[in-house]
C-alpha cells in the first residue's frame, strides 16, 4: 500500500533516508504539506499496520508457548523458528489464541 501511494513522494521528499518505518514515517510527516492526498490518506494506515504486525510477532511467542509445549515436543524452548514451524505444519489442537495470533502476525 505504501510502496503504491507513496512511492513519488518517497522519492522527491525522502531520499537518502533509511527506509526503515520510524524514519520513513518521521520523514512523512515532516513533509505532509506536500505530500500526494492519496499518500496523505494512506501512509498513517501503512505504518499502523506495520505496528501491529511489529506487536502481534512479540506476543505469538508468549500465546503460543503452550502450545508448542504441548504439540511440539521435539522443539526446544527458546527455538521460536522451530516453533512456529511446528505450529505452521499444522498440528491438531492448537488454541484459539494461538491460531489467531499466528494469524495476525503474518505467519499465515
Amino acid at each position: 500500500m505504501l510502496a503504491a501511494s507513496c512511492a513519488k513522494d518517497i522519492d522527491s521528499n525522502c531520499r537518502g533516508v533509511n527506509p526503515d518505518p520510524t524514519r520513513l514515517k518521521d520523514c512523512l510527516s515532516r513533509n505532509q504539506d506536500v505530500l500526494s492526498p492519496q499518500c496523505k490518506d494512506d501512509y498513517g494506515r501503512a505504518f499502523d499496520a506495520i505496528q501491529k504486525r511489529v506487536a502481534a510477532r512479540a506476543s505469538a511467542a508468549k500465546l503460543c508457548a503452550r502450545d508448542v509445549a504441548k504439540l511440539c515436543g521435539g522443539v526446544q524452548k527458546g527455538d521460536s523458528g522451530k516453533a512456529l514451524e511446528c505450529l505452521l505444519a499444522g498440528p491438531r489442537g492448537m488454541s484459539i489464541n494461538c491460531n489467531k495470533a499466528i494469524a495476525e502476525a503474518g505467519y499465515r
